[in-house]
Parts: structure tokens; sequence; C-alpha cells
């Protein structure tokens, strides 16, 4: 069983909640729900946030998907690469539509923790898995 990751381990402060550590905690839970090794998904989330600075939903909806899997690619998350580019640009593109660009913004219309996990599972490649990691550590902030 590898390690678990938390938000810490990534430098991604939740405490007091910000709407830039709230989106940098769920990008790194959502590669991290997939089944891939904690480690390479914590790379990959460096990848992105750190070094091709993709921290934002804007910033990430405006990569192109050869650029993502790219970016997937330095961090040797090979296996699914290609579907989770797609899905995250479909989570950035979503989430500025419909929530302008916040993650804050589905927390303030949902009635409670039960309907916000909801709405999150609501995204394309967001499960069960990605929420119960996303929620492990946002729940204490956010509920």
């Amino acid at each position: 069983m590898s390690k678990t990751v938390s938000a810490h381990d990534l430098h991604i402060s939740l405490d007091p909640p910000s709407e830039e550590g709230l989106f940098k905690w769920l990008l790194a839970s959502f590669l991290m729900g997939k089944r891939i090794q904690a480690g390479i998904a914590a790379e990959a989330y460096r990848v992105i946030a750190e070094r091709h600075q993709r921290d934002t939903p804007r910033k990430l909806a405006n990569c192109t998907h050869r650029q993502l899997v790219g970016m997937l690619g330095e961090a040797h998350y090979v296996r699914y690469d290609e579907t989770t580019a797609t899905r995250l640009l479909a989570l950035a593109a979503r989430l500025n539509d419909e929530y302008a660009g916040k993650v804050g913004n589905i927390v303030k219309i949902s009635a409670d923790r039960a309907e916000f996990e909801k709405r999150l599972m609501a995204f394309d490649g967001i499960g069960p898995k990605t929420v119960e990691i996303f929620m492990r550590e946002a729940a204490k902030v956010l509920f």
C-alpha cells in the first residue's frame, strides 16, 4: 500500500480555506483518485501546478489537450494520460462555466456536505475515491 499524500505534503494550504488552496487540492485529489501510485500522482500535480503553473481553473482550461498529456508524461502519469487530460480540461471548463471558476461557489450553493459531494461527483472523472481524498482534508475547513 502506498503512502497517503496530504495537502501539506504538496505544500497546499487549506486552513484558512482559500480558493487557490481548494482548487489545488481538488486537482491533486483528482490525480490521486485514479488507480495510479500516489507518488506519481503527486508528481503529476507538481508538474501541472508548480512547474507549468496551471494552478487555477482558468490557467488549466487555457492549455491544450496535447500540452496536458505532455505534462502528465513528464510525471510518468502515462497509464491514463489521454483520458485524464480530457477530464481535467472538462473539469476546468465546467468549474469556469458553472461556478465562476471557484470551488467555493460549489460550497456556497450546496445545502450541506452531501449535496456538495454530489455536485463534485457530477464532474466527469470525479468518483467516490476522488471525493473521499478531497474531503479527507477539505471537510475540516468547509463543513
